[in-house]
């Protein structure tokens, strides 16, 4: 058998001409490589400032505990929202008392200030903060784990401790009202403001201070009731902590904005990817068409030009993560940035993948490349 009817040198050829283009047109594939290492560098950005930002939003409805969180039912032609919620003793009562429930944790939920108590004297800090009455038999969760043991006492979130620039044992003042700082928990956001915890007893009474009514805001409901009749007798919502993220008002609108934003940066990857190997596959059209004439089949330069895609890929979609996993460790003090898989591997995957789309696209000159024609024989 010939050399050029041997499948195997077939195979070696198509693998040479392929590394022979990246080695020699090198200015070209860092060209390509560098635009995809900066979209790249654009998405995972966007993704950790995305998850930063929700983070910042929701990571104490997150924590709360139960099966689910119970709010009051909305108006019709509305939905459920946690700053127009307010379920009264008899709303809580009935959830106590539903058939199937074994936990039921009112917790209440206002924004407001709060300021050391020497903030006048010495210049101390002042900071909105979310302030969560929790009661101290809760299960336990990053944010049940800030409930103060006395009504004159309060629990702060790591965030709310930094903005006010206080320790255990200092005083701050919230609505008029002193209270001793008691522990200092992990990070909890409630809509862009760090979570300071006070009983139910010292929550209801600044609540009211502050305009409210004292009545608990949501229900963090545990077991296997009848949900559905349940909440129709009540006049409730309840869901998941993941479903209820929409019950805040900004959630949906910031992370929505932001997931566009990516959403249309991955449109251009893959469109910047495959115009690239469109223009090259012609380029080519030459190499090619001398490959099939010696018998090479379509399967074989398929694999060819899709293999210098994923290298072209792989390397500028490391380059751009690394660079997001510098900035954002340099950024996570300065801005709500999240780094973590999802932010950094899952972009990067999706990235790959419409990038290999894109490239598969490009693909049709050589899939239906004659041969003949390509080397001008019909001339």
């Amino acid at each position: 058998m010939s050399a050029a009817g041997d499948p195997r040198s077939q195979k070696g050829d198509t693998v040479f001409v392929a590394w022979r283009d990246l080695r020699v047109a090198r200015g070209r594939f860092v060209l390509i490589g560098s635009v995809v290492a900066l979209i790249t560098l654009l998405v995972g950005f966007l993704a950790g400032l995305t998850g930063g930002l929700a983070a910042q939003n929701v990571s104490a409805v997150l924590a709360l505990p139960g099966d689910r969180l119970v709010l009051q039912a909305p108006d019709a032609g509305t939905r459920a929202s946690f700053s127009q919620s307010a379920l009264d003793d008899e709303t809580v009562s009935a959830w106590q008392h539903a058939e199937g429930v074994a936990q039921v944790t009112p917790i209440g939920i206002v924004q407001g200030r709060a300021a050391r108590a020497d903030a006048s004297d010495a210049g101390g800090s002042a900071a909105g903060v979310a302030l969560f009455g929790i009661p101290g038999d809760a299960a336990p969760s990053t944010v049940t784990a800030l409930a103060p043991r006395a009504d004159d006492h309060a629990g702060l979130s790591a965030g709310a401790a930094k903005a006010l620039d206080v320790a255990v044992g200092d005083h701050i003042t919230v609505a008029g009202t002193s209270f001793v700082v008691d522990t200092i928990g992990g990070d909890a956001w409630y809509s862009h403001t760090p979570v300071v915890a006070l009983t139910p007893v010292a929550w209801a009474d600044t609540d009211r201070r502050l305009g409210g009514d004292g009545d608990a805001t949501v229900l963090a409901v545990s077991g296997s009731p009848d949900w559905d009749a349940t909440v129709a007798r009540t006049h409730t919502t309840a869901a998941p902590a993941v479903q209820s993220l929409t019950a805040l008002e900004t959630f949906t609108s910031e992370v929505g904005s932001l997931a566009l934003m990516i959403a249309m940066l991955f449109g251009v990857s893959a469109l910047v990817v495959g115009a690239f190997f469109t223009v090259w596959t012609m380029q080519r059209a030459g190499d090619i068409a001398v490959l099939k004439a010696l018998g090479a089949s379509t399967g074989s330069l398929v694999r060819d030009a899709l293999g210098q895609a994923l290298v072209v890929l792989v390397v500028g979609i490391g380059v751009g993560i690394g660079v997001v996993a510098v900035l954002g460790s340099l950024a996570g003090g300065a801005l709500p940035f999240l780094l973590s898989p999802l932010t950094t591997v899952l972009p990067a995957t999706i990235m790959a993948a419409l990038g290999l789309a894109g490239a598969t696209v490009a693909l049709r000159t050589v899939t239906h490349a004659d041969p003949l024609t390509a080397l001008g024989s019909s001339r």
